[in-house]
């Protein structure tokens, strides 16, 4: 590997170690969602893999998943499980984007570009708390 390549490798490494971390949540509403049309549904999917190239292509993505309607909650120190959707209203979390930035306006920014937007759906970010070792 020749110098400059090396170098441009740590920076990279050193880059990633000092970028935070966000957990973005994609809302969907149910009914929205159920009353897309196959082509609809085919063009989210669509959109999201292109999406999730460009931004790991950034370096922007460490992983991210659609996620099921149907979930389990287990509550309290008995630990009572209920099947179910649990938030209140119509909405669902249809799936995650976990991602990394320099900062919370980098991450606001990615987020206003995420394709669950296209049918009315919502974003939530959750930065990642750190631990010093």
């Amino acid at each position: 590997m020749s110098k400059k390549g090396y170098a441009n490798c740590l920076y990279s490494e050193l880059k990633l170690l000092t970028m935070k971390k966000y957990l973005l949540l994609l809302h969907e509403d149910i009914e929205k969602m159920q009353k897309l049309s196959p082509k609809e549904m085919e063009e989210l999917g669509n959109s999201h893999m292109a999406w999730a190239e460009k931004l790991g292509e950034a370096g922007h993505l460490i992983s991210g998943e659609g996620l099921e309607e149907n979930s389990v909650q287990i509550s309290g120190k008995h630990c009572i499980v209920k099947d179910g959707t649990f938030l209140e209203s119509k909405e669902m979390i249809g799936g995650y984007y976990l991602l990394q930035a320099k900062d919370l306006k980098t991450v606001i920014e990615l987020a206003k570009s995420c394709p669950c937007h296209l049918f009315g759906g919502t974003t939530e970010i959750r930065p990642i708390m750190e631990y010093e070792e």
